[in-house]
């Protein structure tokens, strides 16, 4: 069964948004042009590492904790690799307190840009979701 590559660290298009930051570790990629409800990994990874230089299996605690509960490992390090192919995270290996060597990552300046227009696209979803609610608990029930 081939491997699914986790979606590119691109958040949704939205007018109310600027255009991603561009440097030279993403200026070649242009963006695609849709999003799923998957993708919403991928601000979660880049706020974790915002927080605090981590490794995966910190990453993974803190993902679990704010929902993420079927999150599989191989899922998270094909993110964690293909955030840094983008230029979004950093990492480098240091050594483990009791154990082998981890790698362990960062958020880039490229990555905190991008983490920024992430807060303003779902702040405008936010909004919209929460309009949603407000109209569907208002709704008559026939």
């Amino acid at each position: 069964m081939p491997r699914r590559r986790p979606a590119p660290a691109t958040p949704p298009p939205d007018e109310t948004t600027p255009p991603p930051p561009s440097t030279d570790a993403v200026a070649d990629s242009s963006p695609p042009t849709a999003w799923s409800p998957r993708d919403i990994l991928i601000p979660y990874v880049l706020l974790a590492v915002s927080l605090q230089r981590a490794h995966g299996y910190l990453i993974e605690e803190y993902l679990r904790s704010v929902g993420f509960l079927s999150l599989e490992m191989s899922t998270l390090y094909r993110t964690l690799r293909q955030l840094e192919k983008d230029g979004l995270l950093h990492s480098s290996w240091e050594p483990g307190p009791t154990g082998p060597a981890r790698r362990v990552y960062s958020l880039t300046e490229v990555g905190r840009g991008w983490l920024d227009q992430w807060a303003n696209t779902l702040d405008v979803y936010r909004r919209m979701l929460d309009q949603f609610f407000g109209l569907y608990g208002k709704r008559k029930e026939p």
